[in-house]
């Protein structure tokens, strides 16, 4: 017998989420399922009912949410037989639009059903797991705008690039060593990716792969307003490579030095994180994840 355990954020994306036990019956049998549905009831609750479920002896951990639950359930299952189910409910569902999981509800819950399995990398930064991306500078002020709005919606994304767009922060002076090169530059942004997608169909690394066991950087120098501007409409149309001031790479690790702060301000998966080290080292796992796919 299989047993299947829901961890279910009831405000992603547009909130009010629940699972209706008659409609999981459906499609699995009591016969060769057992079924246990778990709501979170705050910031990182996931992690607990998670750390549970493992102790429970779950096979399949379905995180129901966005990016954020993901993040969260999928960080307790880093080299494990437990096996990462994901139904898509949040705001962007980067990681989810990867790996071709679809957010219609009944053809996500046959994908789990049918229990189709790969093994991708997982990116590591200091102590915490990213399985999208993470980054510093504007695209964690986007993140952190974006978190203040409290709203989940394109719009609110959309008004908080904009916010950071009007207010870009003053650039601080850091060493980024990457495949030998050692780079002094008060970047624009630094963006680490495992996969090509960011949420809402917006790339930055469209060729980034989850299984190929390589982070795409991209690393953004500083810039000024109209080029910042231009930067953001090429992102939309995936073309913010030509720009001179935009310089891309692959690695399995690099690090990132901190001259004149011991606070990076980062997102991970989409959610903003304070890191208070001088230092941040970002590196991958190899096929470190099981999931239905």
């Amino acid at each position: 017998m299989t047993h299947i355990h829901f961890i279910l954020n009831p405000i992603a994306g547009k909130g009010n989420n629940n699972l209706d036990q008659a409609l999981l019956k459906a499609y699995f049998n009591q016969t060769d399922f057992t079924l246990i549905v778990k709501p979170t009831s705050y910031k990182k609750h996931a992690i607990q009912l998670t750390q549970d479920s493992i102790n429970e002896k779950a096979h399949i951990i379905v995180a129901c949410g966005g990016d954020g639950t993901i993040n969260e359930v999928a960080s307790c299952l880093i080299n494990t037989n437990v096996i990462l189910g994901i139904i898509p409910i949040g705001s962007g569902n980067g990681l989810a639009s990867n790996l071709n999981i679809p957010k219609n509800f009944n053809k996500a819950l046959q994908i789990i059903k049918n229990q189709a399995t790969k093994r991708i990398d997982v990116g590591q930064l200091n102590n915490h797991y990213f399985f999208s991306n993470t980054g510093i500078g504007f695209d964690a002020q986007v993140i952190k705008h974006y978190e203040a709005s409290n709203e989940r919606t394109l719009t609110s994304y959309i008004k908080a690039t904009l916010k950071s767009l009007k207010k870009v922060k003053k650039l601080s002076k850091v060493e980024t060593n990457i495949n030998g090169k050692t780079i002094k530059h008060k970047p624009f942004l630094i963006f680490i990716s495992n996969s090509n997608q960011m949420g809402y169909n917006v790339s930055l690394t469209p060729n980034a792969s989850l299984e190929d066991g390589k982070l795409d950087i991209l690393i953004v120098k500083k810039i000024g307003a109209f080029k910042i501007f231009l930067f953001s409409i090429l992102m939309l149309i995936k073309r913010h490579h030509i720009l001179k001031e935009v310089d891309c790479y692959q690695t399995k690790q690099l690090k990132i030095t901190q001259k004149d702060k011991p606070i990076f301000q980062t997102q991970i998966d989409g959610e903003f994180i304070m890191i208070k080290n001088k230092i941040i080292t970002i590196s991958i796992l190899d096929k470190a994840l099981k999931v239905i796919a």
